[in-house]
C-alpha cells in the first residue's frame, strides 16, 4: 500500500472508505455460513442443441451430461448479447451490455460501406469503475482464480485488477495430442491445481475456455471417430472438452475439501451456423433459427447445467427464463451477502429460489428479457433489439425500423410472424424495448454516408443468414452454397480497422477527486456506490481542475444515475479552459431507475485546448428530491 493512499489529498474520504469497506466485509462474515466453493465453466460459441441432454445425438458428451442428470438443467436461459465480450461483461457485472456501453467483441467488426447504418462506438474495455463478480466474491472472503480466456480488456480492465487473485491466460490454440486444440487440457489443469491449492478460503473458480471458438484443430483419430457426425471436426472438440470437464468433475469428487461445490456450466452465446473460418459450418443450432451474433433464439439461447449436492436435487429441468447476467446476484444470495450492499443495483435477478425449490415462482418464470445489438456482425446479421416477455418474443430490425413477433411456445423456431395478428402486444412490446433502451441510454446507430446499396442488398437482403438451418442440410453442402457469400463478408471490411472509444489522452474525473459546494452534496465512498451523491440542493454544485493533455476536439461523457420519478432536472456542464474560454454543455438527467443504476450519458463535443482546466457541474433545476448521481466524468479525444 503506497503512502498516497495512506495520506491522501482528501484523507477523511479516504479513511470513510476505509471503514465502510471494512464494515462491510466484517458483517459478510458474520452471516456467512458455510460457503460453496464456486467453479463457473463456460464455453466459447457452444449452442443450446450441442450437448446430448438438450438434444443432440451426434456429439459425444457425457460428462457435462452427468452434470445435468446430477443437478438442473435449464431450458431457456439465455446471453446478455449473442457475441463475445459483450456477453462476458453481462455476465461478470450482472448489468445489461446496453447499459456498458459494451455491445460486440473487442474490438469489433469495422464499418464497411454494404452497412446501412454505422455501427455504434463501444468501449475498449470493461470500464474499470464496474464491479465484478471476482471482486464481490474476493470481498466476501472468496480466492478467486481466473483460467482461460478474459476478452474483456487489459490495464486497469484486467482479470487481475478486475478481482482475481490468480490469473492463468493461455493462448486460443494449443497441441491437439497434449494441452488440446484449444488448450482445453491445460487450462483444465490449472483449475484443478487451484481448487486443491491449500486455504482455508472457499474458492471461485472461473474457467472460460476457448472451446469450441473457431479456428479448430483436432487430432485425426479423434475426428475419424466422430466421421459420422454433421461436423465431424466439430464434434471432435466438444468431444474433448467434455473429457477435460470430466476430469475436473472427477478431481472435485475425490477431493473431500470439495465436497461442497458449485458447478455451472454455460456457452457465451449460440452456436456458429455460418460459415467463418472453416469452409464448412461447424454446428447447427437444431430447432432454434440462426446462430452467434443473431437475436434469434439459436443466438441468444444458451446451455446452462448446475449441480450443487445437497443444495440442488438432481435430474431437474427448469423452464423458467433465465440469463447469464442472473449470475452474480444468484452466487451473493446464495452465500448470503446482499448484492445491495456489495455491488448495488443489477439488471440481473437472483434465481436462487429456482434452485432451492422444485416450484416454478411466477414473478421469475414470467419476467421480461431485452436486448441491444446495434451492430453488423461477422456471422451476417444486423443491428437489432429483441425482447421476451411470456411466450411471446419481439424483433425489431433496426435499418428498417420494422418488427417481427414470434410466439415461441407455438413456434421455438421462429418460422411464423404474427406480428400483423397481434397488433397490440407488438405495439406494447414495441414500446417496452424503445422504453427501455431510453432507461439505459443505448447507443443508437448514425446512417453510413457511404452506404453501398448493391452491395448491402447481396450481403444481406439476397440471402439471409438468419434462415440458414442446418437441419435440412449437410454441413458441406452448406459449406459449398454460401462459399461466395462468406468471401464477400471478409472482404467488405478487408484493410479496415474498427472504431472503438478512445482512451488515449482521455481525462477521466472521479467523485473521490471533486471539489464540492453547498450544502449536502459530497463524495459516498462506499463500494456500491462510489458516486457524488445526496445532491438535493440546486445550489450546490461540483468542480474538478486538472491539466488537460487534449488539444481539439473531445467527446465529453457522464457516467450517471438518477432514481425513479427524479428525471429531468436541468444542469450545465461548463469548461473554463487554459486560454480563458468558456464552454458549456446543458443536460436534462435521464431517469435510470435508481441513483445507482449507473449509465453512460453522452453530452456531447466540446474543443478542448491544452493547460490547466477546470470542469463543473451546476444544476439549474431539479425535478424530484435528488438531481443526480455521478461516478466519473470522461473527456475522450476525437479525430
Amino acid at each position: 500500500m503506497s503512502l498516497d493512499y495512506l495520506f491522501p489529498a482528501q484523507p477523511r474520504l479516504r479513511i470513510r472508505h476505509l471503514v465502510a469497506t471494512f464494515l462491510v466485509l466484517v458483517s459478510t462474515l458474520v452471516a456467512r455460513g458455510s460457503e460453496p466453493h464456486i467453479v463457473l465453466i463456460v464455453a466459447d460459441d457452444l449452442g443450446v442443441f450441442d450437448l446430448g441432454c438438450y438434444g443432440r445425438t451426434d456429439h459425444r458428451t457425457p460428462h457435462l451430461d452427468r452434470i445435468a442428470a446430477e443437478g438442473i438443467r435449464f431450458t431457456n436461459s439465455y446471453c446478455g448479447l449473442p457475441i463475445c465480450s459483450a456477453s462476458r461483461a453481462s455476465l461478470m457485472t450482472g448489468k445489461h451490455p446496453a447499459r456498458l456501453h459494451l455491445t460486440s467483441y473487442l474490438p469489433g467488426r469495422p464499418d464497411a460501406p454494404s452497412q446501412r447504418l454505422l455501427n455504434a462506438v463501444i468501449e475498449p474495455r470493461l470500464v474499470p469503475t464496474e464491479q465484478t463478480m471476482a471482486e464481490a466474491l474476493r470481498r466476501a472472503g472468496y480466492r478467486t482464480g481466473l483460467f482461460g480466456k478474459w476478452h474483456l480488456g487489459g490495464g486497469a480492465s484486467s482479470p487481475s485488477e478486475q478481482g482475481f487473485d490468480v490469473v492463468f491466460e493461455p493462448p486460443g490454440n494449443g497441441d491437439p495430442s497434449k494441452e488440446g486444440g484449444k488448450n482445453e487440457n491445460l487450462i483444465t489443469d490449472r483449475a484443478i491445481e487451484f481448487l486443491r491449492s491449500p486455504s482455508d478460503q472457499p474458492r471461485f473458480c472461473y474457467i472460460p475456455h476457448h472451446s469450441p471458438h473457431i479456428l479448430l484443430k483436432e487430432q485425426e483419430s479423434n475426428i475419424a471417430r466422430n466421421a459420422s457426425a454433421w461436423n465431424p471436426l466439430y464434434a471432435a472438440a466438444i468431444e474433448s472438452l467434455d473429457a477435460s470437464l470430466g476430469r475436473l468433475m472427477k478431481a472435485i469428487d475425490e477431493s473431500p475439501e470439495l465436497e461442497n461445490t458449485w458447478v455451472i456450466f454455460t456457452s457465451d452465446n449460440g452456436g456458429l451456423h455460418v460459415p467463418e473460418g472453416h469452409r464448412d459450418p461447424v454446428t447447427h443450432n437444431g430447432p432454434f433459427r440462426a446462430g452467434k451474433g443473431y437475436l434469434y433464439e439459436g443466438g441468444v439461447r444458451v446451455p446452462l447445467l448446475m449441480r450443487w449436492p445437497g443444495k440442488i436435487a438432481p435430474g431437474r429441468v427448469s423452464d423458467a427464463p433465465v440469463s447469464l447476467i442472473d449470475f452474480l446476484p444468484t452466487t451473493l444470495n446464495a452465500i448470503k451477502v446482499d448484492p445491495a450492499t456489495s455491488v448495488g443495483p443489477m439488471d440481473g435477478r437472483s434465481i436462487l429460489p429456482i434452485l432451492e425449490s422444485t416450484n416454478e415462482m411466477p414473478e421469475l418464470t414470467e419476467r421480461t428479457l431485452y436486448w441491444h445489438l446495434p451492430h453488423y456482425t461477422n456471422q451476417g446479421s444486423r443491428p437489432s433489439g429483441a425482447i421476451r416477455k411470456g411466450k411471446w418474443k419481439l424483433f425489431q430490425d433496426y435499418e428498417s425500423n420494422t418488427v417481427e413477433l414470434y410466439d415461441l411456445e407455438a413456434d421455438a423456431g421462429e418460422f411464423e410472424n404474427v406480428a400483423d395478428a397481434h397488433p397490440d402486444i407488438t405495439a406494447a412490446m414495441k414500446q417496452s424495448l424503445d422504453n427501455w433502451k431510453t432507461s439505459l441510454a443505448a447507443q443508437d446507430c448514425a446512417l453510413n454516408p457511404d452506404f453501398d446499396e448493391p452491395l448491402h442488398r447481396s450481403l444481406y437482403v439476397d440471402r439471409d443468414p438468419s434462415q440458414l438451418r442446418g437441419r435440412s442440410m449437410t454441413s458441406e453442402e452448406i459449406g459449398n452454397a454460401w462459399a461466395p457469400w462468406r468471401e464477400s463478408m471478409n472482404a467488405a471490411v478487408a484493410g479496415k480497422q474498427p472504431k472503438l472509444k478512445n482512451v488515449q489522452g482521455a481525462v477521466f474525473l472521479d467523485p473521490s477527486n471533486a471539489s464540492v459546494h453547498g450544502k449536502r452534496l459530497r463524495f459516498e465512498p462506499e463500494t456500491y456506490k462510489n458516486v457524488l451523491g445526496y445532491w438535493t440542493e440546486v445550489d450546490d454544485w461540483a468542480s474538478w481542475r486538472f491539466q488537460s493533455p487534449i488539444q481539439g476536439r473531445a467527446a465529453l461523457e457522464v457516467h450517471c444515475g438518477c432514481g425513479a420519478g427524479n428525471g429531468g432536472a436541468e444542469v450545465d456542464v461548463i469548461l473554463k479552459l487554459a486560454d480563458g474560454t468558456t464552454q458549456s454543455l446543458p443536460w436534462v438527467v435521464r431517469e435510470t431507475g435508481h441513483f445507482q443504476n449507473i449509465v453512460i450519458e453522452s453530452l456531447g463535443n466540446v474543443e478542448m485546448v491544452p493547460g490547466e482546466t477546470q470542469l463543473e457541474v451546476r444544476p439549474r433545476s431539479k425535478k424530484g428530491v435528488a438531481i443526480v448521481d455521478i461516478r466519473q466524468i470522461v473527456l475522450r479525444p476525437l479525430p
